[in-house]
């Protein structure tokens, strides 16, 4: 699972700058991760993505070697900023690399997730839980992570704190 530093434009003031909360990254940074590389085949990408990054994030679901399946969204019963709608969910984008396979019927879970918004992006952790029950026996890691949660390794330049 991975949430994208994305790096957004149009900041209405520098107090809003998302720079304020963590270091992002430029597109091309983003697509030249070498995560496609570094999996192996059979496994499945869950991707964070704001609505005014769903392309830019197929883009990098592409560029890292891997096939858009489908998607869910986290209502996060909390209306939030935005230029054309007060945004108010996220997408989880869900992508796979060679063929893992779909989680068995018993482990799939409706595409609405209901979870009010935390800290800045942070993510709802019943994701967590829904992706260990979904692969049990896949090994898990998170990429940008922020929190180090145990049976997961944890990348990113903030994942010293342990859940």
């Amino acid at each position: 699972m991975l949430t994208p530093p994305w790096r957004y434009d149009h900041a209405v003031s520098e107090s809003r700058e998302i720079e304020n909360q963590y270091p992002t990254m430029t597109l091309e940074e983003i697509e030249g991760l070498p995560v496609g590389g570094l999996c192996a085949d059979g496994c499945v990408l869950f991707m964070w993505a704001t609505s005014p990054k769903l392309a830019e994030a197929m883009g990098v679901i592409s560029a890292w070697g891997f096939t858009y399946r489908t998607c869910a969204v986290w209502d996060k019963m909390v209306i939030g900023m935005g230029y054309y709608f007060r945004q108010q969910h996220e997408l989880l984008l869900v992508s796979t690399k060679g063929k893992p396979g779909a989680p068995c019927v018993s482990a799939r879970r409706s595409s609405v997730i209901q979870e009010k918004r935390g800290k800045h992006s942070a993510k709802p952790l019943m994701v967590y839980g829904m992706i260990e029950s979904m692969y049990p026996d896949a090994p898990r890691i998170e990429l940008f992570s922020r929190v180090q949660r145990r049976g997961w390794d944890a990348w990113g330049n903030q994942a010293d704190a342990h859940v």
